[in-house]
């Protein structure tokens, strides 16, 4: 009897101690394609918003418009011819600004946004418009027409501004202090 015992415990000891076999996800990763779909959508997104941007700037005649690396148009409504300093990493600028649709509907007016104290590169603000101060100086306005991969994306201000709208924003540099 004590023999049957002691098979049967180095029987159930045996088998306890084989492996396990992985269990697969319940739910898989999706597949590459999803991700190579959204980004081929992301792609035509932009690239019609390019072209209406294109379009915009060639027909304006009364601006002249400069295209910067950084993907947005910008062109002078007040320029400074002077020494003036541009806004380096960290200084502090006091702007107003403005944003409208490329129609030049108001979607937020100058009074609707106020002023504004903005810490260059420190601050979360507007890609486009953190990129474009700092080709201004103090006293200018500019207007600068942003793709919606520089201003608010495929998710909008969740407000006033759509998923993937490009944006027009007058911008005037008030004041700069230098760090």
């Amino acid at each position: 009897m004590k023999y049957n015992l002691f098979l049967i415990f180095l029987f159930l000891i045996t088998i306890s101690c084989s492996k396990r076999k992985a269990r697969r996800p319940i739910q898989p990763k999706p597949s590459t394609t999803v991700y190579a779909d959204a980004l081929k959508k992301s792609k035509l997104i932009n690239k019609k918003n390019d072209e209406k941007i294109v379009a915009l700037v060639k027909n304006d005649s009364l601006n002249t418009y400069i295209q910067s690396t950084e993907g947005f148009w910008y062109t002078y409504n007040h320029k400074i011819n002077s020494e003036l300093p541009f806004p380096k990493i960290a200084d502090e600028v006091i702007i107003s600004y403005s944003i409208k649709n490329l129609n030049d509907s108001i979607i937020y007016s100058k009074k609707d946004l106020g002023i504004k104290s903005y810490l260059v590169d420190k601050e979360d603000f507007i890609t486009g418009l953190q990129k474009g101060i700092k080709l201004m100086k103090e006293g200018e306005t500019v207007t600068f027409i942003i793709p919606p991969y520089n201003a608010y994306g495929i998710s909008g201000d969740q407000n006033k501004i759509k998923p993937n709208q490009s944006i027009k924003s007058t911008v005037t540099l008030i004041k700069l202090n230098k760090k």
